[in-house]
């Protein structure tokens, strides 16, 4: 049994509209709002790219690391505490800070966070 339908990458910026606008165009996907802080563009084929707000970015330097690529994979889930049972069984550590009720975050193995979203 899976855990997941599919993730979806999420970038940080400081315009999520104006990136969920670029990418949609770029690659002829739907832009969809999701309010100030966060935009996506989603194929007709069900993935997607989410857009959050950060204020204060400070765009990557690549291929450098003294400003590393900032993004994170939010995984659209069926039921939270079954998935956040079989992630911590894979090895995820739940992080201390939980921002929201509708998703979770976690990080991975090597310390890289992601969200299991109810969605």
């Amino acid at each position: 049994m899976a855990i997941a339908r599919y993730p979806v990458v999420v970038l940080d910026c400081p315009d999520p509209k104006t990136l969920a606008e670029f990418y949609g165009a770029l690659l002829d996907w739907e832009v969809k709002p999701g309010g100030d802080d966060w935009w996506s563009v989603r194929a007709e084929y069900g993935d997607s790219i989410g857009f959050q707000k950060v204020d204060g970015f400070t765009a990557p330097r690549w291929p450098g690391q003294e400003v590393p690529q900032q993004m994170h994979i939010d995984v659209d889930v069926d039921d939270l505490d079954a998935a956040e049972a079989a992630v911590l069984g894979l090895g995820a550590t739940k992080h201390d800070h939980q921002p929201g009720t509708t998703f979770r975050v976690f990080l991975d193995p090597a310390g890289h966070p992601f969200c299991l979203c109810q969605g």
